[in-house]
């Protein structure tokens, strides 16, 4: 039900947030205030709005529906929770956005329109949240509490980890974070911390001046200070040497890093997410990981399910690889048969879904000129030996 909101009738005037991309629709809700609000202040997206939000008590929003960087229905999702006393105002703008936003725009403060959140419209805006990510596959419930976690943080500048099973789309999920973020512009800049040897992950990360040692001829920037603006992610974030946690420990407490060969210290500001398959609480407490790092990277923990908890997502996944494969070689896309999708939900999936991959790429090619995949044509490879760790049990 909505209930119609006249600017006029505020009984103590407050403090109002305007939030919108559109400066003339600022300026015309500030006139329309004409003093009725104060302080005013303004925010050009939903993330910008949620941080201010969290500065002080405020009276009235002014939501504009179409926001550069969060969904409006999903925003109002975490302002009812988070902020239940505040008057929210939906607003349409015509400013050059999507073809599918509103483009009415409310001229009367009469006519503003405001979307009581009451319980009727719970239902519907958490469907929101539980949509798939972009790049994601799968409706699961697992799934779905993931995505809901994404949504919440994503705009955010808060450090996640992101912990689960090899195999499991870590990396998929922190790009997703990247892009639902205000920082989606910048760059997204991987680090595999068990690639990189240990004597060139400290030049790798922070960068180093010509000359800084034998063979710099000329000057790097490093990972980190590349990601200035937008988001580095940490993938195996538990293969790092205690040497060099400690100084990642120092640079997430103080945004700040030093090049080798160098005095200058630079600040730099940078989103983090880790991504681990190991148990870091477990390892920190046998001192193979510092405890202090465990804790901030930790500031919100993130857990991938097993692909053999999602069952219902393995058939959706395997359709999805099977057609990627088809438009990649210009070809129609095979199909399952019963025979097959009942293998498939079978399957216990050690190798979770990167292993659900494999096994479709190559029945594609076992099933040769076949429109149709059976059983016959699935083949599953069966590693020597299970994994030596397990993934972190939850948190």
């Amino acid at each position: 039900m909505s209930v119609a909101l006249s600017i006029p009738t505020f009984a103590h005037p407050g403090a109002a947030l305007i939030a919108s991309p559109n400066s003339a629709l600022r300026e015309q809700v500030l006139r329309r205030l004409n003093g009725r609000c104060c302080p005013v202040q303004q925010a050009l997206g939903g993330a910008d709005a949620l941080a201010k939000l969290e500065k002080g008590p405020w009276q009235v929003l002014f939501l504009d529906r179409c926001l550069p960087d969060l969904d409006a229905d999903e925003l109002l999702v975490v302002i009812r929770r988070r902020f239940p006393g505040i008057e929210v105002v939906l607003l349409d703008s015509d400013d050059e956005h999507p073809e599918d936003c509103p483009t009415e725009v409310v001229t009367d403060a009469e006519s503003f329109s405001h979307k009581q959140l009451h319980a009727q419209r719970g239902p519907a805006v958490d469907q929101s949240m539980t949509r798939p990510l972009p790049g994601m596959i799968g409706t699961s419930e697992a799934m779905q509490h993931v995505y809901r976690m994404v949504r919440l943080v994503a705009g955010r500048p808060t450090t996640v980890l992101i912990v689960g099973p090899t195999g499991t789309g870590k990396e998929l999920v922190a790009r997703a974070l990247h892009a639902l973020s205000p920082r989606s512009a910048k760059a997204f800049v991987v680090v595999n911390c068990a690639a990189i040897p240990e004597a060139l992950l400290e030049s790798e990360l922070f960068g180093f001046a010509r000359g800084a040692f034998t063979g710099a001829v000329q000057a790097q920037i490093g990972r980190i200070p590349a990601a200035h603006g937008g988001t580095l992610f940490l993938d195996e974030v538990s293969e790092l040497p205690l040497g060099m946690q400690a100084k990642l420990l120092r640079f997430l407490e103080q945004k700040e890093i030093q090049r080798l060969g160098t005095c200058e210290v630079t600040r730099v500001d940078v989103r983090v997410i880790a991504a681990s398959n190991a148990d870091l609480a477990y390892r920190a407490s046998r001192g193979e990981f510092r405890q202090d790092l465990f804790y901030r990277l930790a500031a919100f923990p993130i857990e991938l399910p097993p692909l053999a908890e999602r069952t219902g997502d393995v058939v959706p996944l395997a359709e999805h690889f099977l057609s990627c494969m088809a438009a990649a070689l210009d070809v129609p896309s095979q199909r399952l048969d019963e025979s097959a999708t009942q293998l498939l939900e079978r399957h216990p999936w050690k190798g979770n879904v990167r292993e659900l991959q494999h096994v479709m790429e190559r029945s594609s090619i076992l099933a040769g000129g076949d429109e149709v995949i059976r059983a016959e044509h699935l083949y599953f490879s069966h590693p020597q030996r299970e994994p030596q760790e397990t993934p972190a049990p939850g948190f």
